[in-house]
């Protein structure tokens, strides 16, 4: 009897176990397919709104509340500014942080901790915080007015967190066999870390970037309590100017015709499609990369 029920449970548990892995991945299924599904639907959902309502008038063309064509050239070029002032602070400063974390620093130390309890506290901060303490302190106390510079500078600060610590779990990634051989072979560190180290880690590093550069382009509150949001060409870092999104935000405190909401879904059409074209233009980056490593 004892030796019929051990058979019955030993030949029952298999097919448990399969029933359990069927579960579990479905499940896993579901929840990528519900994300997968959320996206395209809102990409979706902008583009057959907006798509009727671009041209390249509306792309090209200057921005004045009196005419009906307006177009959002001057916010295209404050957000290209934006992105790029922001990424080039930020991303050295990131960078060598995270580098020092994982290759210099002693591990468990006190410095190591502090680090990153000010990192993770920088990341948890409202990003209106951000605003009050640029628009205190760049706007005012270093004197660069509402300008480019200063919501790049306050942006910088807000990207932080991100690129420091994608930046470190991208290098912590990289096998340790890889520091030994170098060292073994009489390489410096600096030329491990430059010539072997970052290669292998630059995959994560633009991801990074990436997910840099969404938040950058994704803030409202920070840029206009820093750039201020006038509606014109910048000719340089330290002019004034507005953004996409918040140019999108201040059309939705006016959607008072149907032109307004025209120009609202167009605007966001043009945000998501800017999207789109930086990631998948870093996604060919990092694979390069990827591929020249190995």
């Amino acid at each position: 009897m004892t030796l019929s029920t051990n058979t019955h449970l030993q030949a029952s548990n298999p097919a448990r176990q399969q029933l359990k892995d069927k579960i579990y991945l479905s499940v896993i299924w579901t929840s990528a397919t519900v994300t997968v599904g959320f996206l395209l639907w809102v990409v979706w959902y902008i583009l057959s709104n907006g798509l009727a309502y671009v041209d390249w008038t509306f792309i090209s063309s200057n921005y004045t509340t009196l005419d009906e064509e307006s177009g959002i050239w001057p916010m295209i070029v404050a957000t290209l500014y934006m992105v790029l002032a922001s990424i080039l602070v930020a991303a050295p400063m990131g960078i060598m942080t995270a580098i020092y974390l994982t290759e210099y620093a002693k591990v468990g130390s006190r410095l190591v901790k502090v680090i990153r309890f000010c990192t993770e506290s920088l990341a948890g901060i409202p990003s209106i915080i951000y605003g009050l303490f640029g628009m205190t302190f760049f706007v005012v106390v270093l004197g660069f007015g509402f300008s480019i510079l200063s919501g790049a500078l306050t942006l910088s600060i807000l990207i932080l967190p991100v690129i420091i610590r994608t930046t470190e779990e991208a290098l912590m990634a990289v096998p340790q066999t890889y520091r030994e051989g170098s060292y073994g072979l009489g390489a410096s560190k600096i030329y491990t870390i430059w010539r072997l180290i970052l290669p292998s880690a630059m995959p994560g590093i633009v991801t990074s970037i990436i997910l840099s550069v969404g938040r950058v382009i994704g803030e409202s509150a920070p840029v206009f309590m820093t750039a201020g949001m006038v509606a014109r060409l910048p000719e340089s870092l330290l002019d004034s100017g507005r953004t996409l999104t918040v140019h999108l935000y201040k059309l939705t405190q006016e959607l008072y015709t149907i032109h307004e909401w025209h120009q609202a879904y167009a605007t966001a059409t043009i945000l998501i499609v800017i999207v789109l074209i930086i990631n998948l233009c870093t996604k060919l980056l990092a694979k390069r990369f990827n591929t020249a490593t190995y």
